[in-house]
């Protein structure tokens, strides 16, 4: 079962390398799991808004400044809350589907140590910083996250693989084609 962590700061690429990797693994036969490592963190903006008479209408809208506090306070609480629940995802995740490609699209620094060690390959995506900054602008967050937070250092790992997405989408998809065929050999 091959198993993929991207990385890279907001707006680099993440969630679009593993839409594409899906749709090459779709079109290849293959099964696709995407986990995030965040997902508890998800979970509590969702109960947050919904406590505060706003509940959300789209499940991929983030409040960046609620989520980094959310993370910060869930790892004072337990450093290892987010990864354990990963963990226990993960682990269900090649129980139930053997063979499929996991996908986790939200590595940061805390955690990679515990990712890598479920054998996850890790893949750095970058983008230049003006190309980034209007991608993440052009999301529609409820509020931007601090690039400055601790959850956005850069990761102490050599990556498997490493991809560039400065150009078009049409680009990021033929990198997603040869990283899909790398995967599957």
């Amino acid at each position: 079962m091959p198993k993929i962590a991207l990385y890279g700061l907001p707006g680099a690429g993440k969630s679009t390398l593993a839409r594409l990797l899906t749709e090459e693994a779709v079109a290849a036969g293959s099964e696709v799991v995407q986990l995030n490592l965040a997902q508890p963190l998800y979970e509590a903006q969702s109960v947050i808004y919904e406590l505060a008479g706003r509940p959300l209408t789209d499940r991929n809208q983030q409040d960046g400044r609620l989520l980094n506090l959310l993370g910060t306070e869930l790892r004072r609480i337990n450093q290892d809350a987010l990864t354990d629940a990963f963990t226990a995802r993960a682990r269900q995740a090649e129980r139930k589907n053997p063979g499929a490609l996991l996908v986790c699209d939200d590595l940061r620094a805390p955690d990679v140590s515990a990712v890598a060690g479920l054998g996850f390959a890790l893949v750095e995506i970058s983008a230049p910083d003006e190309v980034r900054r209007t991608r993440k602008a052009s999301r529609g967050d409820l509020s931007a996250g601090d690039e400055r937070h601790p959850t956005e250092a850069p990761l102490d790992a050599s990556p498997w693989r490493r991809v560039e997405n400065a150009g078009s989408l049409d680009d990021l998809r033929a990198q997603a084609a040869v990283l899909a065929g790398e995967l599957w050999r």
